[in-house]
């Protein structure tokens, strides 16, 4: 006995048996369980809760020393078992639904074993009806953590093991409907939709006897369709012994020939003309036994879009020969196209710019075990910043997910269970191997090819290319040509080949560079979608401006897929203390590599979810500065297929003081519109104001939707205004300073001094920059002379530093003391020859407390040179707690650009930084060394510490771990520096 065959059709659960089920973990599957039986909920995963055997995380490697298709001793097994009291009823089959096993699934009722499903990210149904009995039933779930397939199941994420989805059994009629497989079409130049369905029952493939029919129902219309009975199997005849007369000639010569010379599309020889159509006769037709074709065509129907994910009710039900209804099963069915035309994608006919992300299934307290809130709440995140695509790396979702994908909108790449990265080179072609992959392949498709959301298939992730992936791809075209396949093993060294497993080119973190090659290539006739892009480990997302800047000019380029979506750490506890690999005792692991998130594992945004929100925003203002001061902006819709009509739009203008004449307006473009929009007099006349910075352009939700509530930001467009330098006051006198040149002062804890160093980020680290920070020896400058001179007007202070590698670097400054405060002029000389480094600026310590900071500049979320293009320059304010951005490994973070003006204050008092140049700022509790010295940011200490960081230079932050590295514009140039600004202290009296 084994699983049922994988069908579209979903059948309710009559019976849920989620909840608690007897446990055992067992050492092995054949070791025999006792009598000692503990409890555990069904889906959960015992790797999150059991001392026993833990999470624990590996990217490439096996967790173990084994080949394929050895399976390791060392086997771990949970045994489930619970009492099911069932009645079977005549008529009706028991089917048992197990959503999804991490591990080889064996069940096992009243003592009857099943054949083993193997994978673990796909639902697995069983028959029980003929080993049930009336009364209770012992249904056994056996859980082995390993089997011959685990090879197939290396993903990036947590090895965990348990049972991950609902568990359930649905009593069915014997005579039923076994699938529907939906075909609902778009046709976008006539504006009409079309609906056919295939209709496979079950038993019915047996009779002989007629009469059954499907009724479909859909939009106000119905059609029925007979379904077809068994035929018997032609026999050849027998010759004919009647001779009492001559027959007539009803055949030609050599009709036998007729076939094959219709199949080679050859001229019809005259003869054969002899006999009326011989030519255009077909031969008979049957439809295969218990199916039905029904059809509804040109239906005035909504297109689904996910910027209108317009779905209709389908109703199927069978019908016996005397008229009766017997049985029905309900669908919600989007009419939608998908065709690649040339080197483009088209959906509905609209060429699409994929705004994607990849997703693992990752919830901080239960793992892999994925409640619909948590689906809908990470689905609306999403939304609300403007993603339309999701790739589900690396394993097909829960059929829940994808309903809300149908529902809320959003374009999916499904992917098959397959990653062999550990052995991608070997495993494409093992004979051993290739049932199962394209068993996976078939099982994805079977299930989920009814979604409107679902537009291409994947064939897995990292597995190589050979002849299991040809087949797989060769029976996705042949069962579902509505659909490309995609799968990036196959073009991993050449964009232009692969063709036998991928109509899509989707390369993994590619450079700028690579991208304008091909689609500049004369040869290039496929599009382009990055499966992977923009790694986001740690404080990152660096260049993500430049790949869209490419992707909305350039041919054949369509986007692609941030990796990724959520941070994988876990909170088992509850308390805050989020771990990642190795942090369970497990000594073979890949430590934080799976902290590579745009949010982190709770799915609060990082700073990087701000920067891509703003970059997949829906309208963007095409003109620039001078046509705002002119009066006029242009503004540009950036959706494909709705008009604005669901969106409200707000103009103001950002000020050194804040944010005035604050005006909506109403903006209804159509796809790719464009318009000329004239500002409103109040809008005008503040932009014209002196303290003018930018004028900006809000877009929010205009009414409520299952993914947000009316009023809510979707994106905030800016037009910047030129920028003058900041007026400094003249030098007054100089400056009193110690005798190695610092400043002192009752708010100073520690005095401005030269930085050159950030705590590194996650890229910093990466093997391709080869340890350049490191041996740039700027991670420590010990003083190796000071000169202190006065004028008439500063103190002119000279201090030279030797780098860890002694190399030299010198500081100048002209020290003046103005009203409340200082002008300081700084000059910095790094070693000649010097091309790149992490920072160029001072940092200080403020005494006392200090809560609050604002400041004139970019904000209002943490931004760097290569992710600032969504920052919004304004003025802005924060509680110095709220500046940092917590990345559990801690790291530089919390910066502002384009800062001209801070403010920082508290019960100690006011301390005010003013720039003749923009510079990069942070006000920290913590310092270099502590955020160095700690593993996770729970571990940093608590401070009420104030650190502030000036920068004039700050390395962007890139995507070097997995990609390019920040581009030179952002990196640090040359080796000399010169910048001014003035600091005033003002102690708080009592």
């Amino acid at each position: 006995m084994k699983r049922e065959t994988m069908r579209a059709v979903r059948r309710p659960a009559d019976m849920p048996l989620d909840g608690t089920w007897d446990f055992q973990l067992l050492p092995t599957p054949d070791a025999q369980h006792s009598d000692a039986w503990e409890t555990a909920e069904v889906p959960s995963l015992w790797t999150m809760s059991s001392p026993q055997d833990r999470p624990f995380y590996t990217n490439v490697p096996m967790p173990f020393d084994e080949m394929p298709p050895t399976v390791p001793a060392d086997n771990p097994t949970g045994l489930y078992r619970r009492l099911v009291a069932l009645r079977p009823e005549p008529g009706t089959r028991i089917i048992l639904h197990v959503g999804a096993a991490e591990g080889q699934l064996t069940v096992t009722v009243n003592g009857h074993a099943y054949a083993p499903s193997t994978d673990s990210h796909l639902e697995a149904d069983f028959d029980i009806t003929d080993v049930a009995v009336d009364g209770d039933n012992t249904i056994e779930l056996a859980v082995a953590k390993w089997s011959e397939e685990s090879y197939l199941e290396d993903q990036d994420q947590w090895w965990q093991s348990g049972i991950s989805r609902s568990v359930w059994i649905s009593i069915v009629p014997e005579i039923r409907i076994a699938d529907v497989v939906v075909h609902a079409d778009w046709d976008h130049e006539r504006a009409i939709g079309s609906l056919r369905l295939d209709v496979e029952t079950a038993g019915l493939a047996q009779r002989r006897d007629g009469g059954y029919k499907v009724r479909v129902e859909a939009a106000e219309h119905t059609a029925e369709a007979d379904i077809a009975a068994r035929v018997a199997a032609p026999t050849l005849p027998k010759p004919a012994k009647e001779r009492d007369s001559r027959p007539a000639p009803m055949l030609p010569d050599d009709v036998m020939d007729l076939l094959s010379i219709k199949a080679a599309s050859a001229p019809i020889p005259t003869e054969f003309r002899a006999i009326p159509n011989l030519g255009s006769m077909a031969m008979p037709t049957f439809g295969i036994a218990g199916t039905a074709k029904a059809e509804l065509l040109d239906i005035d129907v909504q297109p689904w879009s996910p910027e209108r994910p317009a779905l209709y009710d389908v109703r199927v039900t069978l019908v016996d020969p005397d008229g009766a209804d017997i049985d029905a099963v309900s669908l919600r069915v989007g009419f939608r196209t998908v065709r690649i035309v040339g080197s483009d994608l088209l959906v509905n006919g609209a060429r699409v710019l994929i705004q994607g992300v990849n997703r693992h299934d990752i919830d901080e307290r239960t793992g892999r075990v994925i409640s619909r809130d948590r689906m809908l709440k990470e689905l609306s995140l999403l939304k609300r910043f403007n993603v339309n695509a999701i790739r589900t790396a690396h394993y097909p979702n829960d059929p829940v997910f994808l309903d809300l994908c149908d529902e809320v909108g959003f374009l999916v790449v499904d992917e098959a269970d397959v990653e062999a990265h550990a052995f991608a080179s070997r495993i494409p072609d093992d004979p051993d191997y290739l049932l199962p992959i394209v068993e996976r392949v078939q099982r994805m498709v079977l299930r989920d090819r009814n979604h409107p959301c679902v537009i291409a298939w994947s064939l897995g992730n990292e597995s190589g290319h050979g002849a299991a992936q040809d087949a797989a791809a060769a029976w996705v075209r042949s069962t579902d040509p509505s659909r490309p396949v995609h799968y990036e093993g196959a073009i991993a060294t050449d964009w232009h080949g692969g063709r036998s497993a991928t109509d899509i080119v989707a390369p993994m973190y590619p450079s700028f560079a690579a991208l304008e090659g091909y689609a500049n290539d004369e040869r290039t006739d496929r599009p382009l979608i990055l499966c992977e892009y923009a790694y986001s480990q740690g404080n990152s997302t660096g260049g993500l401006a430049e790949y869209w800047r490419l992707f909305e000019t350039l041919p054949a380029l369509q986007g692609g897929f941030i990796w990724e979506f959520t941070d994988h750490a876990l909170d088992i506890e509850g308390d805050g203390t989020f771990r990642y690999g190795g942090d369970f005792d497990d000594t073979a692991h890949d430590g934080a590599t799976m902290l590579n998130g745009i949010a982190f594992s709770d799915a609060t945004p990082k700073p990087a979810m701000f920067e891509m929100r703003g970059i997949f925003s829906p309208v963007r203002i095409t003109s620039d500065a001078a046509d705002a001061l002119a009066g006029t902006i242009r503004v540009c819709s950036r959706r494909h297929f709705a008009d604005l009509s669901d969106l409200a739009f707000e103009l103001r203008v950002e000020t050194r003081d804040g944010a005035v004449s604050s005006t909506p307006i109403s903006l209804n473009l159509e796809p790719g519109e464009e318009t000329a929009l004239t500002l409103p007099a109040e809008v005008a006349s503040s932009l014209a104001g002196d303290d003018a910075l930018a004028l900006s352009l809000s877009v929010r939700t205009a009414r409520d939707a299952i993914w947000a509530p009316a009023g809510t930001e979707l994106s905030v467009e800016q037009v910047v205004l030129p920028r003058t330098p900041r007026p400094l006051r003249e030098a007054g006198q100089p400056a009193d300073v110690t005798d190695d040149g610092a400043i002192a002062h009752p708010l100073l804890a520690a005095p401005p001094e030269l930085c050159l160093w950030r705590a590194m980020v996650d890229n910093d680290n990466s093997f391709a920059l080869d340890k350049r920070f490191v041996r740039s020896g700027f991670f420590s400058l010990t003083q190796s002379s000071v000169e202190v001179e006065k004028t008439d007007d500063a103190t002119l202070v000279t201090i030279r530093y030797a780098t860890a590698w002694d190399d030299e670097v010198v500081h100048r400054r002209r020290i003046s003391e103005v009203a409340g405060g200082y002008r300081i002029d700084e000059e910095v000389s790094l070693p000649e020859g010097t091309r790149d480094g992490l920072r160029v600026g001072v940092r200080f310590e403020l005494e006392g407390r200090f809560d609050d900071a604002e400041w004139v500049g970019l904000g209002p979320w943490e931004n760097y040179p290569d992710r600032h293009s969504s920052a919004l320059l304004g003025r802005w304010a924060s509680s110095i707690d709220d500046l940092a951005t917590p990345y559990l490994i801690p790291q530089e973070n919390g910066t502002r650009g384009g800062v001209d003006h801070l403010e920082i204050s508290g019960p100690a008092g006011v301390v005010t930084v003013t720039s003749a140049q923009p510079l990069h700022v942070s006000a920290s509790r913590h310092t270099l060394d502590e955020l160095e010295d700690a593993t996770h940011w729970w571990q940093l200490p608590d401070s009420s510490r104030t650190i502030v960081h000036l920068d004039i230079a700050h390395r962007g932050v890139g995507t070097a771990l997995l990609g390019p590295d920040t581009q030179r514009v952002h990196r640090l140039a040359g080796d000399h520096y010169a910048w001014s600004w003035e600091l005033t202290l003002t102690p708080r009296t009592s």
